[in-house]
Parts: structure tokens; sequence; C-alpha cells
């Protein structure tokens, strides 16, 4: 017999899992090459390419298509934030996850704005950059609950626009008011699923609409989106 042993996936007729493909940009050389040995002694990460810059991020993420894009927050050309706009505007598929050591307001809210579904501080992306990137390959939110909880009470001091309020009042149904509120506390996709009673599927369909009603990128974006609005309130 000729060729290579088929897999076990392969014997049972499962359907081959592909890699996460991740853009990592970090203008820093030894910690990126860190960050890459660290990724790729994982069986399901590819590193795609590295970046140094926001420019190098914006074309490498339009020519070679990653799910992730794992990014430093400051940039020698500008801010992780700025790159992150323009890779969305190129394609919404890529999850961004930015690291930083800036936790202040600014950097954080920098990254909503920006679409990304995750914020890790550079003190502990080391432990938690495998899981984050593959925790933002499935669509979750990745921020510690104590700078959500932050985030949240610092959007809902803003003004609203009632108009826009009530718009969005009338487009979410109250299911998904009920899913959007479990992601406000941190909840991801399986946690809402056992605690709603529902099927992991029916979730992120819930998690699917309020992204579109919410014109948000991640559910991060989602999340403070409707703090700004004050759609959390009980």
């Amino acid at each position: 017999m000729t060729g290579s042993a088929l897999s076990e996936q392969e014997l049972e007729g499962k359907p081959m899992t592909q890699p996460i493909r991740v853009l990592l940009v970090e203008d820093h050389k030894l910690v990126a090459e860190g960050m890459q040995l660290l990724l790729e002694r994982e069986g399901d990460i590819q590193v795609i390419a590295v970046a140094e810059t926001a420019r190098e991020a914006v074309a490498l993420a339009g020519s070679g298509h990653p799910d992730v894009v794992l990014m430093d927050y400051g940039l020698p050309d500008g801010t992780g934030a700025d790159a992150g706009k323009q890779i969305r505007r190129l394609s919404p598929r890529p999850r961004v996850v930015f690291v930083s050591g800036d936790e202040g307001d600014d950097a954080l809210l920098g990254a909503v704005d920006a679409g990304a579904c995750g914020f890790l501080s550079k003190a502990r992306a080391t432990a938690d950059v495998v899981a984050a990137v593959r925790r933002a390959a499935e669509g979750e939110m990745l921020i510690p609950a104590t700078q959500l909880a932050g985030l949240l009470a610092r959007l809902q001091e803003r003004t609203r626009d009632e108009a826009v309020r009530s718009r969005l009042l009338a487009q979410i149904t109250p299911r998904e008011r009920e899913v959007l509120l479990l992601m406000a506390h941190g909840l991801d996709n399986k946690s809402i699923a056992a605690e709603l009673g529902l099927s992991l599927t029916t979730v992120r369909t819930y998690v699917q609409d309020l992204l579109e009603k919410l014109d948000a990128h991640s559910k991060l974006e989602a999340v403070a989106v409707a703090a700004r609005h004050d759609l959390l309130a009980a």
C-alpha cells in the first residue's frame, strides 16, 4: 500500500480541522520570535506571517487571509487600532486581538472602536495567548471581567442618542436581550447556552443576529455599543 497512513479522523469519516491562521504583529523582534515559537508548538495554530508595522499588518492581512490577527497595540507607525480599522474595512473575517502594555481607557476604547474581540495585557499575554487565539477564532470575547465591568460603566455614563436607543430596543427580541446581558457579564457561548437551556447552535445564531443589529464586528464591540445606548439596564 502506498501513500501516507490515514488519520483517525479520516478513518471515522470526520472532516479534517484546518489550523487557525494567525498574523502576528509585533515590532520587537525577540518578543515576536518568542510569541511565534509559542504559537507554532500548537498543532492547531499556524503563524502565516509576522509584521512589524501597522502598514505591513494591513497589507499582510489583505493578502494572507488570516483567521486571527494578534497585534501589539503600540506600533512604530501608528496604533494597532488604526491598523485594526483598516483590516476590518478590507474583510470582516479576521478576529483582531490586541496585546498592550497600556491598560488605560484610551487604549481599551480604541480597541473596542476598532472592532477587536480581545484586549490582553502584555504582563499576562505569554500565558494566555494560545487560549486567546483559540477563543478568538471561535468569535468569543476576550477581556478580563474587571476591565469589562469598568468599561461598561464608563460607556453607560456617556450621553446616549434616544432615537438610536429606541430603534435598537425595538429591533432586539427579548431572547436576544437575555443573550446580550449574559455576554455583558463575560459568559462565552457555551455558558450562555447552559444558562438559558439552549443549544450552542441557537446561541451562535442569536449572537450573529445581535452583531448585525448592533452593527458590530465582535461580541466585545456589540456589548460596548449596547452599553453606550443604555441597553443593558435591568
